[in-house]
């Protein structure tokens, strides 16, 4: 299985992804892969510096797109496919949808477009279901400012903390349109809680899928 979660910034996708890992790892039914992008494969490391150097001011929209898309092939092709070959489950901080809500409803470029190289990037591989991670975009971003500033990242990862509010919040209509074209595939949860009460939401709308999680094990 392929799980994909998708979120604004500071909307604690991260987190989330680290500890329904944790807990699948605790159940034991399946290995599990935990991988993100950018900078899933040893390329993407590199990709993930430039496009998330706030200093890279002058990347163009269309530049923009072309990296992540660089690192999404790379990614599927070196970490993802095999992986789901070899009967791992793998969870990903973030995927395609991404490019359709930063790209296309953040920078304006069009959605048809990306589409189609999406398409020819991933070479028809999907997710089986996506979790977004949703909350208004003046918390998210002010949840991953404040989250940069202690970890020390404003320096290395802000290029996107950087971008006016109003951008933020195309982002997230960009997500909660993508999440109504996909009812079937999207699970959206309330990320204006803390962790806990996430990560106990989560585990409610997953539990249909994974079965594991209806294991009495707290979080981890």
């Amino acid at each position: 299985m392929f799980i994909t979660f998708e979120g604004i910034e500071g909307s604690g996708k991260s987190t989330q992804c680290a500890r329904l890992k944790a807990r699948l790892d605790q159940v034991g039914q399946q290995p599990v892969l935990l991988t993100r992008e950018p900078g899933g494969s040893a390329l993407g490391k590199d990709l993930r510096a430039i496009l998330l150097d706030p200093a890279r001011t002058a990347i163009c929209s269309q530049a923009e797109l072309f990296l992540y898309l660089a690192d999404r092939a790379q990614h599927v092709q070196e970490i993802i496919a095999p992986a789901l070959k070899n009967g791992r489950l793998v969870i990903a901080d973030r995927f395609c949808d991404s490019t359709l809500a930063y790209q296309g409803y953040g920078r304006g470029l069009d959605p048809g477009v990306l589409k189609q190289l999406n398409a020819f990037a991933v070479q028809g591989l999907h997710p089986d279901l996506t979790v977004l991670i949703d909350l208004p975009a003046e918390i998210g971003l002010a949840r991953a400012m404040a989250r940069n500033q202690e970890n020390r990242r404003s320096a290395d990862e802000g290029r996107f903390e950087a971008e006016a509010l109003d951008f933020h919040q195309r982002v997230r209509r960009g997500f909660l349109e993508l999440a109504a074209r996909e009812p079937e595939r999207f699970h959206t949860v309330d990320g204006t809680g803390d962790r806990d009460e996430v990560f106990q939401a989560l585990c409610e709308k997953l539990r249909p899928v994974l079965p594991g999680l209806n294991d009495p094990a707290g979080p981890p």
